[in-house]
């Protein structure tokens, strides 16, 4: 093959790399390029870099991911949803069972984690008899979001909140609990009308699923001291406890973990907090005077909207101190446009099913509009 054509066709090949690359890791790929631009238009040493990251944050996510990795390792989870869809009679029955197990997973979990059982016992589930997959998987992701609400443990914006905050576990539970349970309650509604009351045989179910449970017994006893380690703000050293046991006991834990996410997180801190500081974003957003937590929850639940509810968070609590506005705002800003919240994005991909952008937004958008009412009157009154 003569060198031009080898030189050509090595280009192709890197081309084709760079585009595959894109299309599977476009958050990343868009803070790298961010920070490039950044670094050439408005400089900051390097060396001062590293000091954006809320390291503390970083540490207990990686924590978690470390416990929740186990735990799903394990086997536990699968199990017991396979064991209770058992007692499942009816569409909307199963339906009701999704929303509960999902929202319950994800206070614990992560609502990553959460999408990760439920949505794959939905398509599993699908092969038995054929349901309402897409419409399933819909209130599956709102489910998360919804429930993922409850607790710090729930999404990367409460945990990042939580860790800068000061707050107790206890007391970010109490703050978030009544707009948790008004959303979970709006989604039931929804759900009532949504699925009928058609038969289902589910017997045919019958694949074992063993658990390992020498791991889901260190992954829970670990998961309750970590996170007593990281309300005490000691993650750091819950995480070397968490990480080192692992490496020596079941190494492939800590190799399988979302290391991407990690390093997507550290970007977010050091972009979003460098565009904060730009004369021009700083005073764009000062216009808005943040002082009240209504208009703080307002910029929330509409800047998630464009850039996501983890992003939001992190560059308005720059502008806001008030972390419960937040919260309340970042957490209704993972309805409506789907880029809202990572976890839409996963939800959908896991589906495997076409059409799903559309049938999405029909729920999801009006569930974002009467969600930011509910949450402003509740932010108000509560």
């Amino acid at each position: 093959m003569p060198a031009a054509e080898r030189v050509l066709k090595t280009n192709r090949n890197l081309l084709s790399a760079i585009i595959h690359y894109v299309a599977t890791e476009p958050v990343l790929t868009v803070l790298v390029v961010a920070l490039i631009a950044l670094q050439v238009f408005h400089p900051r040493p390097f060396a001062s870099l590293p000091a954006l990251v809320d390291w503390q944050t970083v540490m207990t996510l990686a924590g978690l991911l470390i416990l929740t990795k186990a735990v799903e390792y394990s086997g536990f989870l699968m199990w017991l949803a396979h064991r209770v869809v058992h007692r499942i009679r009816s569409q909307r029955a199963l339906a009701y069972l999704l929303i509960a197990l999902a929202a319950a997973l994800s206070t614990v979990l992560t609502n990553d984690v959460a999408l990760f059982v439920v949505v794959p016992l939905a398509l599993s589930l699908n092969e038995l008899t054929p349901l309402p997959l897409k419409r399933l998987v819909i209130f599956i992701a709102i489910a998360v979001n919804a429930g993922s609400i409850l607790t710090p443990l729930g999404n990367p914006q409460n945990l990042f909140l939580w860790q800068t905050s000061g707050v107790s576990f206890g007391g970010f539970v109490l703050a978030l609990a009544p707009l948790c349970v008004v959303l979970m309650a709006m989604l039931y509604a929804v759900a009532t009308v949504s699925f009928k009351r058609i038969p289902l045989d589910l017997s045919k179910d019958t694949e074992p699923h063993p658990v390992d449970r020498p791991l889901l017994g260190v992954a829970v006893l670990l998961f309750t001291a970590f996170v007593l380690l990281a309300d005490a703000h000691r993650a750091g050293i819950g995480l070397i406890g968490v990480a080192l046991g692992f490496v020596f006991w079941r190494p492939r834990i800590v190799l399988k973990i979302d290391w991407l996410l990690l390093l997507i997180f550290v970007f977010m801190f050091v972009v979003l907090r460098s565009v904060a500081a730009l004369p021009w974003v700083h005073g764009a957003i000062g216009q808005l005077h943040l002082v009240t937590p209504l208009r703080a929850y307002a910029a929330g639940a509409v800047l998630s909207q464009f850039i996501s509810n983890v992003p939001a968070a992190i560059m308005l609590a720059e502008f806001s101190k008030d972390w419960r506005a937040l919260a309340f705002g970042v957490s209704v800003g993972g309805f409506g446009f789907a880029i809202g919240s990572l976890a839409n994005l996963i939800a959908m991909r896991l589906s495997g099913e076409r059409g799903m952008w559309a049938q999405f937004h029909l729920f999801s958008i009006p569930f974002w509009v009467v969600s930011g009412l509910a949450g402003a009157w509740l932010l108000l009154h509560f």
